[in-house]
């Protein structure tokens, strides 16, 4: 696992989803800026947590799937379920 490639590849995913710039938010009666909610992703020695969920080894392949995303420079594909109109 390339650790470097996917933190050079996570900082220009957020910037592609939008990191550091607010999105209208539409609420009765007017709008509102908001900022991007975060994605939590903690890389440790022997495996994975995204979204403060369970820990996954590096093993599993689904694992290897979102990490092989993200080296190829792609949000990961589990995320379509979350987010079907994009992260």
């Amino acid at each position: 696992i390339d650790f470097d490639l996917i933190l050079e590849n996570v900082k220009d995913l957020n910037v592609l989803a939008g990191e550091g710039v607010p999105q209208i938010e539409h609420t009765p009666g007017g709008a509102r800026l908001r900022q991007p909610e975060p994605l939590p992703l903690t890389l440790y020695q022997n495996g994975i947590v995204m979204f403060n969920g369970p820990f996954r080894p590096y093993e599993d392949p689904a694992t290897q799937q979102c990490l092989q995303d993200i080296m190829d420079g792609y949000f990961p594909s589990e995320l379509q379920l979350r987010y079907p109109d994009g992260v």
